[in-house]
């Protein structure tokens, strides 16, 4: 059995955004609710961690001690007009008490699952506080203040590491794909709704890296209205080789559940299936991975796809065996669907199968000649 960690606390518990925003961190906690009550934190290969709030030294490691005294004072309310050009103030970047304390305990946390990988005593970690990864080195967006992913993504490289970033959330990682965009030693890669139709309106296939890092940025964007069967045909024709070239020493993945059909921000039309899909085609590299969380706005199928990804990354059959079918309106609390984690599985509608087809066909072919060439592909 694997050691897996869940990287929560009571702390991360105690600071939410504001009622209003559509953001929710008690996220993490339901899912820690359900994981706990199916079994699957033993205490022994399947344990928690509590992480602590990441220090001054380690945020600027990415972030720039100007933002980081904004962000600060921000949550003090002390908003000036610095704050409101770094990104604070906005709808999705609220000014909040604590909003300071909690990015830096969930960026704290996935440092700490960076770390328990490097020593070994992990072999796969999940932070559902995570993925923030929108933030940039001096300013805020999308709901993210501190870029937990490119602190946790940079902790791992500076050993020497040839790290994935894989971002499966529906929105685009700009922050993360600008902070590594000159190197060679991250690759990263992303399936996201095309930034035609969605926040934050970047990356589109020839966003492939510069400088030594061309061809180690891999955009993946894709049309209203993708279901399973049209997500597993992109990944399999332009994520997977390039990440299979590429051979990290380790994974980070993104496992946002904001491209679950029913999301109230986007507007694909997945099933939480395709994730575990993904995360399992990872486990395949035979690599340490860290996962995060990120978005999904729907919070029941968020947790519900988010312990299903902690099951997966545990290696536990019970969503094969049966186990867990008939639990869900009992067990998560939930009368929407009560088949246990996976969802059921949905048909494709809207009479636009041959157009989203058509649309990812052109999105691989532009993959292929863009991209593999760097890879001897």
């Amino acid at each position: 059995m694997r050691k897996a960690v869940f990287l929560h606390g009571p702390e991360l518990e105690q600071i939410l955004y504001p009622e209003e925003c559509p953001f929710k961190s008690s996220r993490a906690a339901k899912t820690r609710q359900t994981i706990a009550s199916m079994g699957l934190l033993d205490g022994g290969a399947r344990r928690e961690y509590p992480p602590r709030r990441a220090v001054r030294a380690e945020l600027e490691t990415f972030h720039t001690p100007s933002y980081l005294d904004v962000l600060e004072a921000a949550q003090q309310g002390q908003l000036d007009v610095d704050g409101l050009a770094m990104g604070l103030g906005t709808p999705d970047c609220p000014v909040f008490a604590g909003m300071y304390d909690y990015a830096t305990l969930a960026a704290g946390a996935s440092l700490a699952g960076a770390r328990l990988l490097l020593s070994g005593e992990a072999d796969v970690a999940f932070n559902p506080s995570g993925g923030y990864h929108h933030a940039m080195a001096d300013r805020a967006a999308g709901f993210c203040y501190i870029n937990d992913v490119v602190l946790a993504v940079m902790e791992l490289a500076a050993t020497g590491r040839r790290v994935l970033f894989l971002d499966i959330d529906v929105h685009h990682c700009d922050g993360v794909q600008n902070a590594f965009y000159r190197r060679r030693d991250v690759m990263t890669v992303s399936l996201h709704e095309s930034g035609r139709t969605l926040f934050p309106g970047t990356g589109f296939e020839e966003e492939i890296g510069a400088g030594e890092g061309t061809g180690y940025t891999v955009n993946i964007p894709l049309p209203v209205g993708t279901d399973d069967t049209a997500y597993r045909h992109a990944f399999k024709e332009a994520a997977w080789p390039v990440i299979h070239a590429f051979d990290p020493d380790v994974v980070v993945v993104e496992i946002g559940m904001d491209g679950l059909a029913g999301d109230p921000l986007a507007h694909l039309h997945l099933t939480n299936n395709v994730h575990a899909e993904v995360l399992a085609k990872m486990l395949e590299l035979g690599k340490p991975i860290l996962a995060t969380g990120g978005g999904g706005y729907h919070v029941e199928n968020t947790v519900r796809g988010w312990a299903l990804a902690w099951s997966v990354l545990c290696d536990d059959q019970a969503e094969d065996d049966g186990f867990s079918m008939g639990m869900g309106g009992v067990m998560l609390q939930n009368t929407d669907w009560a088949g246990g984690l996976r969802d059921r599985v949905l048909l494709s509608g809207g009479g636009r199968r041959d157009a989203i087809d058509a649309e990812i066909a052109q999105t691989i072919e532009k993959i292929h000649h863009l991209v593999f060439p760097h890879h001897g592909l």
